[in-house]
């Protein structure tokens, strides 16, 4: 049976694309048969983290009653498959969210877990994406005012009877101004699952449209994100450390560089 998991936040601007392109690229390389939707119609960014923009048809053109689901799939890193929602403003006039249940009933005919990157917010896209799912996974950063906005989304959630996986806790640093995982979970009251640190090689990796668990196995967000794929298929990982001796090498190669 197919596992549909929605991706929320609450609040934008806290990684979440990310997280879910990343995870959905790690399930796939588990050998889950997955899918990546993302269902941001207005302000879609999957494409571009996964270095897939600017394909024919997208979520808009199924959404708009043009296209079918089947010709908006796209394979992507690590043969995880892809719909793209399309970053066109002129798709989105005829863009109906009614139709997004009868696309999902479609995908997972041939799918193990189905990810839906939901919108920022509690509109009505963002509504419909909650509702779509069986399961939901929580983003945020450890700050008040993302944990707040979260907290309004599990609420919803809740209501609409989704169950809810637990809480990721993305950019995580070591600052005693941010709330600590045992505030957080008092607070949700939802299990922190994953810890994902702040790193700028994810905005690297977003640059070049790679993911960072392809473009860097070895750092600790890939850490963190194949280990959240493992827990969720009931896998063991075993965590990828860093090549300390040649990260000094290249220091001290880039040091004797500068002279």
């Amino acid at each position: 049976m197919t596992r549909v998991i929605t991706v929320a936040s609450g609040k934008g601007g806290v990684g979440k694309t990310t997280i879910t392109a990343n995870l959905g690229v790690s399930l796939s390389t588990y050998g889950e048969r997955t899918v990546v939707l993302d269902a941001d119609i207005a302000m879609a960014n999957l494409e571009l983290i996964l270095g897939m923009e600017g394909k024919s048809v997208t979520l808009h053109e199924v959404l708009a009653g043009e296209a079918s689901i089947e010709d908006a799939i796209y394979e992507g890193p690590s043969g995880v498959r892809v719909v793209p929602a399309g970053i066109s403003l002129e798709g989105l006039r005829n863009v109906k969210m009614d139709r997004l249940e009868e696309a999902l009933s479609k995908l997972v005919e041939d799918t193990d877990i189905l990810l839906i990157d939901a919108p920022a917010g509690l509109e009505k896209d963002a509504l419909s994406a909650l509702a779509a799912a069986d399961e939901l996974l929580l983003v945020t950063t450890p700050e008040v005012p993302s944990i707040s906005d979260a907290l309004k989304t599990k609420i919803i959630a809740s209501k609409l009877g989704v169950n809810i996986i637990g809480v990721v806790i993305n950019r995580e640093q070591h600052d005693k101004t941010f709330l600590t995982v045992d505030e957080i979970e008092t607070i949700l009251e939802v299990p922190v699952i994953a810890v994902v640190p702040d790193d700028h090689e994810v905005s690297r990796a977003a640059a070049f449209g790679e993911p960072i668990v392809l473009k860097n196995p070895k750092s600790p967000t890939t850490n963190a994100i194949m280990k959240l794929a493992a827990d969720l298929i009931g896998e063991e990982y075993q965590p990828i450390e860093p090549d300390k001796k040649g990260v000094i090498t290249k220091l001290i190669s880039g040091l004797m560089g500068r002279r």
